[in-house]
């Protein structure tokens, strides 16, 4: 599933490019909103991000592409690819500027996991595993 936002100047650092902790805050929420969809009835939270490295700026006016897709489904968890890719102002094609893995866990009122439901509908990458 795809997402999409404008970097606008409140998301910008001191050196004047897209601030990381906006970029995971982002990666966070739409991850979770796949998964939500993925897992309906589900109290899923976020139990961890993989291979966070920073390694392209992001200019203010960019449009953002997130690309979300399940890679595993557990007992009581899921994983989720995130692929970030960037469509610069005036640009004639986007750029990849950052990916991570996410993965979720299902809790019950109490906080313990419990096993997730089956999936509504659930896209899969090309290396899902079920």
């Amino acid at each position: 599933m795809d997402n999409f936002t404008l970097v606008r100047p409140e998301h910008l650092n001191h050196h004047g490019y897209l601030f990381g902790g906006v970029l995971l805050k982002w990666v966070d929420e739409y991850a979770w909103l796949v998964a939500a969809r993925d897992f309906t009835g589900s109290s899923l939270v976020t139990v961890g991000m993989d291979a966070i490295a920073f390694r392209k700026r992001v200019e203010n006016g960019s449009i953002l592409r997130f690309s979300i897709l399940p890679l595993h489904v557990g007992t009581t968890s899921v994983r989720y690819s995130v692929d970030i890719y960037a469509d610069a102002p005036g640009a004639c094609q986007e750029v990849h500027v950052f990916s991570t893995t996410i993965t979720f866990v299902n809790l019950d009122a109490q906080g313990v996991k419990v096993a997730l439901p089956r999936p509504v509908r659930l896209r899969s990458a090309p290396e899902f595993i079920l």
